[in-house]
């Protein structure tokens, strides 16, 4: 059920539930309360900073992939910033160094090129990231135990290396997955590397948390957790992105024309390559409100995007009624990832961004137009 009115603002456009994003930080903050984790925004999931200010109240800071991230982070969010990169850069990283209060690295060759920024510096706190490798994912682009992935430290590659100056782990293995491939990936970690955690201050769990997806097994989650504190006696981080804004964002597009070549098409002023690029990337096909599966209802169209890609297509839906020029389709669980990855090709213009208030007032909170694709080149 949406709590805005879908035909307000001109689209295309992202609007947030701010109601069903409060609901979803209150899960994670009953996690915190019972385990006394700590959870971070992973900003590569969600960089909605108008909403930081919310998300303040309920989690503890935030997780950079590098510098930007983490200079939003700094600007906007009032708690920790933590930042992890496959390689810190020399240009970046004394930028990076002022902000961040935790870093974590991906090899032992770029502890050792940037470890002699903290010498002698205090509120700093660096760990190592770790390759269980151990696949729950059966592989694939999104899955960081690959075979040849470029993420994180070895078993192999890990003994034998100094750990003076380091105080943490981390490891991140999964994506849309629940706490049973969180444990399996605990006690394949936990077979290499539980030595070490015994002389290591915190843990972090990395992201592909679905703590807020309904049926999400919480109190495995909690005990996992709480043996985890009572056996090593080190701080516990989680950094969920989709968690955070999971079901709680739209994606409100137009019919723009309507074709037919052997099946309906409908040509929509929202681009599976522009605007929900995982569409094509992972592939999936996203939720409409009121729409089902090709054929499962009276009247099915091929939605396409308006660029110049032929696949540019969002998927095959079905409807009660006939579509028409003018009526607006609302895509659902568009809050996560859509709108970090969006994009200008064929200076395509970007959706604007609303945010609908608990009280059902809707803010539009950022405009595009072509500064924004002229400003890209």
């Amino acid at each position: 059920m949406i709590n805005f009115d879908k035909n307000k603002l001109q689209t295309p456009y992202f609007i947030v539930d701010e109601k069903l994003l409060i609901h979803n930080l209150e899960i994670l903050a009953d996690v915190k309360r019972q385990t006394g984790c700590e959870i971070l925004l992973a900003q590569k999931g969600f960089s909605m900073y108008h909403l930081y200010p919310t998300i303040a109240k309920y989690l503890d800071g935030t997780c950079a992939s590098g510098l930007h991230e983490a200079l939003l982070a700094h600007e906007y969010f009032d708690g920790e910033n933590h930042v992890f990169s496959p390689a810190f850069t020399e240009g970046d990283f004394p930028k990076i160094f002022e902000v961040c209060q935790h870093f974590v690295f991906n090899s032992f060759s770029q502890w050792q090129r940037f470890k002699h920024h903290f010498k002698g510096v205090a509120g700093k706190s660096c760990g190592m990231r770790i390759n269980p490798q151990h696949s729950t994912q059966g592989g694939g682009i999104y899955d960081p135990c690959s075979e040849g992935s470029r993420f994180g430290v070895t078993l192999e590659h890990f003994e034998g290396q100094c750990l003076e100056g380091l105080e943490g782990l981390h490891f991140h293995t999964l994506c849309q997955q629940g706490a049973e491939d969180l444990v399996s990936t605990w006690q394949a970690f936990e077979a290499q590397f539980g030595e070490v955690l015994h002389h290591m201050k915190w843990v972090n769990l990395g992201g592909g948390h679905h703590i807020t997806r309904e049926g999400y097994n919480t109190p495995l989650l909690v005990s996992l957790i709480e043996n985890i504190k009572e056996k090593y006696n080190i701080q516990v981080y989680l950094e969920p992105g989709e968690a955070i804004a999971l079901n709680a964002g739209f994606l409100v597009s137009s019919v723009v024309d309507i074709v037919n070549n052997g099946i309906d098409i409908a040509v929509m002023d929202a681009s599976a390559a522009c605007h929900m690029p995982d569409v094509l990337e992972m592939p999936y096909r996203p939720h409409i409100i009121d729409s089902g599966m090709p054929d499962e209802k009276p009247h099915t169209y091929r939605l396409g995007g308006p660029s110049c890609l032929a696949g540019d297509v969002i998927g095959d839906y079905s409807f009660n009624a006939p579509l028409k020029i003018g009526d607006r389709l609302i895509f659902t669980d568009m809050a996560i990832y859509s709108m970090v990855k969006t994009n200008t090709f064929n200076g395509i213009k970007l959706p604007d961004i609303a945010v609908c208030r608990e009280n059902g007032d809707v803010e539009v909170v950022k405009t595009f137009g072509y500064d924004d694709f002229k400003s890209r080149l």
